[in-house]
C-alpha cells in the first residue's frame, strides 16, 4: 500500500481526497472561464496573501506570539513552498497575457514563456529531491517544518527524471487560443508528456512531501490530468499551474487540513517503495523521450521548435478547439501592430493536422511596386 489509508479513519481520508479533487476542478473552471475569475483567483488573492505573509514574518521577527504561533509560520516554512506557491502563480498570470494578449502576451516571443515557468517549476523540485540525497544519503533528516524524510539513489533517480522531462517539452512556440479566449492552448503537449509528468511529480511528492502526497500526488494531478485528456483538450498546462497554485494558496492558509486532521493521509515513508516509484517515473521519461526523438526523426523536425505530435488525435482534437480568426481579429487589443497581427492570423489559420515544421516568415512589401 502506497498510503496509511486504513481503520476507522479512512472513510474521512477519502472524504477529503474526494473534497480536494472536485474543489480543485470548479475552482479550475472558475478561473478559466472568465477574465474577472482568473483576475481574482491570481492578482487579487495573491496579493493579499502576499501582505499577509510578510505581515506574518514581520510580527514573528518581532516576538508576537499570533505570528511565531501561526501554522503557516510553524508549518510551511520551507524555500520550497514559497518558490511553488509563486511559480505556479506567475504562471496563471503569463498564461493569461497570452490567451488575453496583454502586454508582451501578443508577441511570438512570448510563445516561449510556457516553457520556462514550467522548466522552472520543475527544476525547483528536482532541486529539492538533489537536497534530500545530498543531506541524507541512506539515512534520514527532518525538515524545517518537522517532516522525517529519506535521502537516497530514489532522490537521485526522480531528480534526473524531472531533467528528463524538461526535454520531453515539445513544439515550445506551437501556442494557441481556445474559443471565447478561455484557454490558453498548447496542442503539442499530448498524453504522452502529460503521463511522463504526473509519474513523475507524484513520484516527487512521494519522495518529499509525505504528508500532502495524497493530496498533492493524487488529487491536484489528476484533476487537472482529467480535464485536459475529456473536455479540454490542449489546456493542460493551464489547468495545471490554475490548481497548482490555487492548492499552494490553501495549503499555505491550512496546512493542517493534509498535517494534522481528520482527512490527513499519510504516504508510507518507504525508502523501498519509494526506490520503486522513482524507476518508474524515471523509466517513463526516458520512454517518453525515446518516443519524442522517434516522432521527430520521423517528421524531420526540430521537435522543440516545431511540433512533434501534428496528424495524432490530440494534437488535432486541441487544434480543433481554436477560435475562429475573425473572432480573434474583432477581439485582439488595440496595441497589437500590423505586423503581429499577420503572425497570428498565419499560424491560426493552419489546418488542424497540423503543417510538420512550419516556421511563419514574415513577408516584407515591395514599397518600390506601389
Amino acid at each position: 500500500m502506497l498510503f496509511q489509508i486504513y481503520g476507522d479513519g479512512a472513510g474521512w481520508q477519502l472524504l477529503g481526497w474526494l473534497l480536494v479533487f472536485t474543489g480543485l476542478v470548479l475552482a479550475n473552471e472558475f478561473a478559466r472561464r472568465s477574465k474577472l475569475g482568473g483576475i481574482i483567483c491570481f492578482l487579487g488573492i495573491p496579493a493579499a496573501l502576499t501582505v499577509y505573509f510578510i505581515a506574518i514574518y514581520v510580527c514573528a521577527g518581532m516576538g508576537m506570539d499570533w505570528a511565531l504561533n501561526n501554522q503557516t509560520y510553524t508549518h510551511m516554512n520551507s524555500w520550497f513552498h514559497y518558490a511553488k506557491l509563486y511559480a505556479a502563480t506567475a504562471g496563471g498570470i503569463g498564461f493569461m497575457m497570452l490567451k488575453y494578449k496583454w502586454s508582451v502576451g501578443k508577441t511570438e516571443w512570448f510563445k516561449v514563456f510556457p516553457f520556462v515557468i514550467v522548466a522552472i517549476n520543475i527544476l525547483i523540485a528536482v532541486v529539492s529531491d538533489f537536497e534530500s540525497a545530498i543531506r541524507a544519503f541512506g539515512t534520514t533528516w527532518v525538515s524545517s517544518e518537522g517532516v522525517t524524510l529519506y535521502g537516497g539513489w530514489h532522490n537521485v533517480f526522480n531528480g534526473i527524471a524531472g531533467i528528463i522531462n524538461i526535454a520531453c517539452m515539445t513544439g515550445w512556440f506551437g501556442i494557441y487560443i481556445s474559443k471565447k479566449r478561455q484557454d490558453m492552448l498548447w496542442p503539442d503537449m499530448t498524453w504522452v508528456f502529460i503521463i511522463a509528468y504526473d509519474l513523475w511529480n507524484f513520484c516527487y511528492t512521494y519522495n518529499n512531501l509525505p504528508t500532502h502526497s495524497w493530496y498533492c500526488g493524487v488529487a491536484l494531478l489528476l484533476a487537472p490530468t482529467i480535464a485536459g485528456l475529456i473536455w479540454n483538450k490542449g489546456g493542460w498546462i493551464q489547468n495545471r499551474a490554475f490548481t497548482l497554485s490555487m492548492w499552494c494558496m490553501f495549503c499555505q492558509l491550512v496546512p493542517m487540513f493534509a498535517n494534522d486532521s481528520i482527512f490527513a493521509a499519510d504516504s508510507v515513508n518507504n525508502p523501498s517503495v519509494n526506490l520503486v516509484v522513482s524507476l518508474l517515473a524515471l523509466g517513463a521519461n526516458i520512454a517518453a523521450f525515446a518516443y519524442i526523438m522517434y516522432r521527430a526523426k520521423k517528421l524531420g523536425v526540430n521537435p522543440w521548435m516545431q511540433e512533434a505530435f501534428v496528424g495524432t488525435k490530440d494534437f488535432v482534437a486541441a487544434m480543433r478547439r481554436r477560435a475562429a480568426t475573425p473572432y480573434l481579429l474583432e477581439t485582439e487589443p488595440a496595441s497589437a501592430t500590423p505586423a503581429e497581427i499577420a503572425e497570428m492570423v498565419a499560424y491560426n489559420e493552419l489546418p488542424a493536422e497540423g503543417t510538420p515544421g512550419y516556421v511563419y516568415v514574415a513577408v516584407e512589401k515591395d514599397e518600390s511596386a506601389k
